[in-house]
């Protein structure tokens, strides 16, 4: 619907900015809030300061982050390279195969996140891939949580890619293997470059399937967070997710860099 009057158009903006306040802004003020008082007894938070950071960058909760970032990284790579190359590979085989392959790497999508990681439990928990109790079932939960993410960014960004490209590569004698290194891969690279941050963004936050598979020796930031609430230290747990979400947004902010060097190229 097309709004003509300044009216309309404002009330639009309104209700838009009204949404946008109640469901993200005044949700994350109020987590950072928390995280800044020392007590809560009103409507607005009392004794405001940095303690409770203080003591979520000591101990076992700078261990969670460390352990969040490296699942992350990890999974989202693992997540990118096998995303890519069932995207690539689709891309040449028959059209009914092109959509049982969408179709199988966009279930993780469709099924609770405690279902997978309660397979993957199930599944890893006797030889000859006994992985139950380590770090790797944990990366394999957040890789398959966020590979149908990566599958669909490269696809899409194959799908936009011009042929024209990879036709004039072979038309000069390029093989198929310097046709994907020199040609298809570099053009793929702002695409790549945004599955990774979105991979590493879901990685960070997950929690569902990561309390089915975790170890005592690999506990991330989200079940951290998860133990505290359950404990009761609710401003801690505010101040732990104040990090995560810093955290998360300067690795962003990294990729986003990253990503934007490459499409320069």
């Amino acid at each position: 619907m097309l709004l003509w009057t300044t009216r309309s158009k404002a009330v639009v903006l309104g209700v838009f900015a009204l949404i946008v306040l109640v469901v993200f802004v005044a949700p994350i003020a109020t987590v950072v809030a928390a995280a800044l008082a020392g007590s809560w007894t009103g409507p607005l938070p009392s004794d405001l300061g940095f303690s409770h950071f203080d003591e979520a960058l000591s101990g076992d909760n700078v261990a969670s982050m460390t352990v969040s970032l490296q699942t992350a990284f990890i999974a989202g790579g693992l997540a990118l390279v096998l995303g890519t190359w069932a995207a690539l590979a689709a891309r040449e085989a028959p059209m009914w195969l092109r959509r049982i392959t969408d179709a199988v790497f966009h279930l993780p999508i469709a099924i609770p996140s405690v279902a997978i990681g309660l397979g993957l439990l199930i599944a890893f928990n006797s030889k000859p891939l006994l992985l139950g109790g380590t770090k790797w079932l944990v990366i394999i939960a957040h890789a398959v949580l966020v590979l149908a993410f990566a599958f669909s960014a490269v696809s899409a960004a194959l799908d936009r890619l011009d042929p024209a490209y990879r036709d004039a590569a072979e038309s000069l004698g390029a093989g198929p293997v310097r046709v994907l290194t020199q040609v298809t891969l570099p053009l793929l690279l702002p695409a790549l470059g945004a599955a990774a941050g979105l991979a590493v963004a879901l990685s960070m936050g997950e929690l569902g399937a990561t309390v089915m598979v975790y170890p005592a020796t690999w506990k991330t930031l989200p079940v951290s967070i998860f133990g505290l609430t359950d404990r009761g230290q609710v401003f801690l747990a505010a101040a732990d997710t104040t990090l995560l979400l810093l955290v998360t947004l300067l690795a962003l902010l990294l990729l986003g860099r990253i990503r934007g060097k490459a499409a320069l190229r």
